[in-house]
């Protein structure tokens, strides 16, 4: 099973328009971060986790293959606003999109002309499934588990997909979800910056909960400008606990 980072920024990504802070003006590639995305394949299946607004530019550097599965972690727009340009992967056939219940109302609202009656000609051709927490779901070869984080005080998904788990934007985790991390291999997970946020976790804190699920290999995304310059972070935190970059490819 391959992963492969497609962004690993925060909403603004990385550099920040306007800004000319240190990372921002970093000339290394590892620097520069699209919004968070991850596509997931074996030798049968291909799954997207999340489509954010830079979907179309970061798909353009893979294969050109049909896409079995979208799995939406939240009804963000950084995480869902690419959705629209899934369109080329309709001559395979329909696209099945994964979301719980509040992530599916909001694709509802922001793509209604994918879901009416009588469709435009063109528009991408959506199935939309709504998923629950713990309730296995099986996407090809791949069994797919959610569990449920809080965004602050919005509950949103993470996926333990084998040995792997895939959470992002998480502040805090109920204690009962904790079971499902059991035995995890590679654990990927949001670290914003050091300093403090409300909704996201700090870089200790996803230190600290990699160390609690004790992972081989926990990789960091969804990082904002603030975090710094990857190489340099990198070098600051143990060596099982690394940041990830864009295009980074990841054997499970």
């Amino acid at each position: 099973m391959k992963l492969t980072f497609l962004g690993t920024g925060t909403s603004c990504g990385v550099p920040t328009i306007g800004c000319q802070c240190y990372t921002c003006r970093s000339k290394d590639p590892r620097d520069k971060r699209l919004r968070c995305s991850a596509l997931l394949e074996t030798d049968t299946t291909r799954i997207l986790i999340d489509c954010g607004p830079d979907f179309r530019q970061q798909i353009m550097s893979q294969p050109f293959r049909k896409i079995d599965g979208i799995l939406i972690t939240h009804a963000h727009y950084d995480h869902m606003g690419g959705m629209d340009d899934i369109r080329p992967y309709c001559q395979f056939g329909e696209i099945n999109v994964y979301a719980d219940p509040i992530a599916r109302q909001g694709l509802l609202q922001m793509l209604p002309y994918c879901f009416e009656e009588h469709r435009y000609p063109g528009v991408p051709q959506i199935q939309l499934h709504e998923i629950r927490k713990h309730e296995l779901l099986r996407i090809g070869d791949l069994d797919i588990i959610p569990i449920e984080v809080m965004h602050h005080d919005l509950p949103i998904l993470g996926y333990r997909i084998g040995k792997l788990a895939y959470i992002t934007d998480m502040k805090t985790i109920d204690e009962d979800e904790m079971a499902y991390l059991q035995h995890v291999d590679t654990l990927v997970v949001n670290a914003l910056r050091e300093k403090p946020h409300h909704s996201h976790q700090t870089l200790s804190e996803a230190v600290a909960f990699a160390k609690r699920v004790g992972a081989r290999q926990t990789w960091l995304i969804h990082s904002s400008h603030d975090i710094g310059r990857h190489a340099e972070v990198n070098q600051s935190l143990p060596s099982n606990i690394q940041m990830a970059y864009d295009g980074m490819v990841v054997e499970i």
